[in-house]
């Protein structure tokens, strides 16, 4: 079992160290300028404090600026306390947060919350993250509801979602067109390194073809009701299309598959930081190093 990690901060202290504006802007500041404030458009660093309005004033090309600005906080009319509330509740929400629940707790309309939690999760996308190494169980899975008068098996209505899983390592989840061996193979030519040492996979004659002199391609046989033999099994997958399913069911209840991808990125950057003690730090800083997500893009 694996060992709890006891997170640097807690609800507790959460209210504590950040219950002002001034608390949350001095940290945001340090996080972004380590090494002192510099101006995020010419990148001088000679700037003046306007201090009553929490705001910089660069000496080089007189822009005027604050912490958030051009982050993905960027023009927020909601206090930098609810931001990080937000960001800790959706950081440490194994199944994650709704925003009807963000709504409540924050004392927002739905628009605002929703709006919130996808800024949010656009910050938590990987970008360029490194490939699987070792050994990598890859498995798909449908997502969606059920349609009234069709059966168990009708998919046309769900959308197809693939997984790579390193052993006791990281996992990278994607919204693929289908099952077909074109994008299942790219999808782990994306992902997984050629000089992972095995790939695990179920008996989908779509997978075939993915070993070679590096990687050897092992499969169980669901169908035949084998599921483990040895070492080999696609387990830890399936757990997190049990997670991914329990969250869309207890706390989102709906996801449209426009914005499925935005919802995966969230679960994968949780799942992966589940031994970061620093989570809600590292998270706080991808808000930082985020541009800005307009309504429109999302809604568009």
């Amino acid at each position: 079992m694996a060992k709890a990690v006891t997170q640097e901060i807690n609800l507790v202290s959460l209210v504590e160290r950040f219950h002002s504006e001034d608390s949350c802007r001095s940290y945001l500041e340090t996080l972004r300028w380590p090494y002192g404030v510099i101006c995020p458009r010419c990148f001088h660093p000679s700037v003046t404090a306007i201090k009553d309005r929490g705001q910089y004033s660069c000496n080089k090309c007189a822009y005027h600026f604050s912490v958030t600005s051009t982050t993905i906080m960027h023009d927020t009319h909601l206090p930098l306390w609810k931001w990080f509330l937000a960001t800790y509740t959706m950081s440490e929400s194994k199944k994650g947060v709704s925003a009807n629940q963000l709504k409540r707790m924050l004392g927002v309309s739905y628009k605002t919350a929703w709006y919130l939690c996808h800024r949010i999760r656009a910050a938590m996308a990987e970008v360029n993250a490194a490939k699987l190494m070792g050994t990598v169980e890859v498995d798909e899975t449908y997502v969606g509801g059920k349609v009234e008068g069709m059966g168990h098996g009708y998919t046309g209505n769900k959308a197809v979602v693939v997984g790579a899983v390193q052993r006791d390592g990281d996992i990278r989840l994607q919204v693929i067109d289908d099952r077909t061996r074109r994008s299942l193979h790219q999808f782990i030519r994306d992902h997984v390194d050629d000089r992972a040492e095995r790939i695990f996979t179920d008996e989908w004659a779509a997978y075939r073809g993915i070993g070679d002199a590096d990687t050897i391609h092992e499969t169980v046989n669901h169908a035949q009701g084998e599921y483990v033999r040895g070492d080999v099994y696609t387990n830890s997958v399936e757990n997190v299309w049990s997670l991914l399913k329990r969250s869309i069911v207890g706390s989102f209840h709906h996801v449209s598959e426009k914005h499925l991808d935005a919802y995966l990125d969230e679960l994968e950057w949780r799942f992966n930081n589940r031994e970061n003690k620093y989570l809600f730090r590292d998270t706080i800083v991808k808000l930082l190093k985020s541009g800005n997500l307009e309504y429109k893009e999302l809604t568009a």
